[in-house]
């Protein structure tokens, strides 16, 4: 195993969190790059370099209580699972299901022929490819979904607001994490009607590069096993 604080801006990897959110790092072993070709295939976000803030935009009224409706969507879900479409920036599409528990716990199976893994413990998220036992690992609070998996969330607090738009049927929500540590920016849709859902997050590394994540058949009323996040060796995950 190799515990990568900063591995998860180096690769292409075929991953999502999150893949709300997913956005996944580390080197996979089916498609490793050389380290200076750009990271594209990731659900969740770490970079190799902490990237720089980007200013947050003023919000008028409306905005704010957009946000607030975001805000109270994310604090309203204990237990959440699903079905995910993943799209890379080089179009590369991958399918598979979710789980999400808060306080940062989340897992993302990938369908066939794909066998890699990620899961989080609510403290280190790890990427596995378990046909060839890799596992890399990177801390949750370095990826930009930590404010939307805590126990408490508040994005007025804790996020950089970077855009909130409204149509008919949806509100689109960006947001850069405001600790320092964090990095790499989420953009979040949601459906407005009948309520308020998740749609799709895209993700933006530290090259510009947009990961999208579609979510589907979302069930916040079955409470999910602990147990399902608990981190074990790509050879014992391989064995099971």
């Amino acid at each position: 195993m190799r515990t990568m604080a900063t591995g998860f801006g180096r690769a292409r990897a075929a991953l999502a969190v999150l893949a709300l959110a997913a956005t996944a790092v580390g080197a996979t072993a089916q498609d490793r790059k050389p380290p200076e070709t750009p990271a594209t295939g990731q659900a969740w976000t770490a970079q190799t370099k902490a990237e720089p803030a980007v200013a947050g935009i003023t919000l008028d009224a409306r905005q704010t209580e957009l946000v607030r409706k975001v805000n109270d969507y994310f604090n309203g879900i204990e237990d959440l699972r699903g079905s995910f479409v993943q799209t890379t920036a080089d179009n590369k599409r991958q399918r598979g299901k979710f789980f999400m528990k808060k306080p940062g716990r989340v897992r993302f199976e990938y369908a066939p022929p794909s066998r890699q893994l990620i899961v989080s413990d609510g403290n280190q998220i790890a990427i596995q490819d378990l046909d060839i036992n890799t596992d890399d690992r990177v801390m949750v609070d370095q990826t930009p979904f930590r404010m939307l998996l805590k126990k408490d969330v508040d994005l007025l607090r804790d996020a950089r607001i970077l855009e909130v738009q409204e149509a008919a049927d949806l509100i689109i929500v960006a947001l850069q994490d405001k600790g320092r540590d964090a990095s790499g920016k989420v953009r979040l849709f949601l459906a407005a009607t009948p309520a308020l859902e998740l749609k799709e997050w895209v993700t933006t590394d530290a090259q510009g590069l947009d990961t999208r994540l579609e979510v589907s058949a979302l069930d916040t009323t079955q409470p999910i096993d602990a147990a399902l996040f608990r981190i074990a060796s790509p050879t014992l995950n391989k064995l099971q």
